[in-house]
């Protein structure tokens, strides 16, 4: 019987979060000090990311150390150097010979829009996220960490535009335990997958309700050469099972069937959705039924990333948007 779990009862990770709330962003670190096998599937067409190619099945790296969910953009990714220099302090890394090199991937989404653009995450945030990680793991859902500064709903630019954040939700099978950790922070609308209803995105002009991002595209079919390419959404799977990375990248690619179906538009050139997933143990599990999972623990945590929102930064949050309604 499937029953749902917190995320951080999943073992073999450590979670770590730091945000600067004033200046609207922050990282959110995940560990493995064993070291994990992870995979990566990136369907946007604008990533912001940090040595994905250790994730290919060609490459020789077997294992990763971290993962660093963040935002700041393409300057957000200077925070995977305070991970790896944490970790390096700790003894942890692919040994070779003179040091412990620790192998550290990183996704950033958009926010400099949000906050402050000159404070973006950096290696003094990554490495105390990392500390965090160790000494007092801290995930929660909510504007915290890498979603600190996440909205959603951007056709219209940021205007119109909705307060998101980080969301997980997780589930145990027996022995299987599969969860998700994702940061929202699309160009499109949010759907709740299991009803259909639009639950945040595009607001219309008072702000009392949504607007339809797709059907204001389809009234226009002519190239728009930047569509404020200010959206991501990012995501890790957390799977206590034993994958390599050839399956994982599977499991990966199976998950983003969960973020179409939350998302509408979705996976465009103005996004850079990427999720990864990482094996922690040693259960036997089917890989396809593992993927399945994926995919719809992703679609809840998108939900839970919606729905543990505050507004922030003038940018109104489904919980306000329901209280006018």
């Amino acid at each position: 019987m499937k029953e749902q779990i917190s995320i951080n009862e999943i073992k073999g990770i450590r979670i770590g979060q730091t945000e600067n709330a004033e200046a609207a962003t922050g990282c959110t670190v995940f560990i493995c000090e064993e070291g994990m096998c992870a995979g990566l599937d990136v369907r946007g067409g604008g990533p912001a990311s940090r040595d994905s190619q250790l994730l290919n099945p060609l490459m020789a790296a077997d294992r990763i150390h971290a993962v660093v969910l963040s935002g700041g953009s393409a300057f957000g990714l200077g925070a995977a150097d305070g991970v790896q220099a944490y970790l390096e302090e700790k003894g942890i890394g692919f040994d070779v010979g003179v040091t412990k090199v620790p192998l550290v991937v990183q996704s950033d989404i958009f926010d400099l829009t949000v906050g402050d653009m000159k404070v973006r995450p950096d290696r003094a945030m990554g490495f105390e996220a990392a500390r965090i990680a160790f000494e007092s793991p801290n995930y929660r859902d909510g504007n915290y960490g890498g979603g600190t500064g996440a909205t959603v709903g951007k056709y219209c630019g940021m205007d119109y535009c909705m307060k998101t954040g980080i969301g997980s939700y997780a589930v145990r099978i027996g022995e299987l335990e599969v969860g998700a950790v994702v940061i929202v922070n699309a160009l499109g609308d949010i759907f709740d997958h299991k009803t259909g209803k639009k639950v945040a995105g595009l607001l219309n002009e008072d702000k009392t309700g949504f607007r339809d991002t797709l059907g204001l595209m389809e009234k226009n079919i002519e190239v728009v050469e930047n569509k404020f390419t200010g959206n991501t959404t990012i995501g890790i799977i957390v799977t206590n099972t034993a994958f390599d990375k050839s399956a994982l990248c599977k499991i990966a690619g199976m998950a983003h069937d969960g973020m179409a179906r939350s998302i509408n538009p979705v996976h465009t050139s103005a996004d850079g959705d990427s999720i990864y997933a990482v094996s922690l143990g040693d259960v036997s599990a089917d890989r396809d039924v593992v993927g399945t999972l994926a995919a719809q623990v992703l679609s809840e945590a998108i939900l839970s990333a919606v729905y543990s929102a505050e507004s922030a930064y003038g940018f109104p949050s489904r919980k306000s948007i329901e209280a006018v309604s």
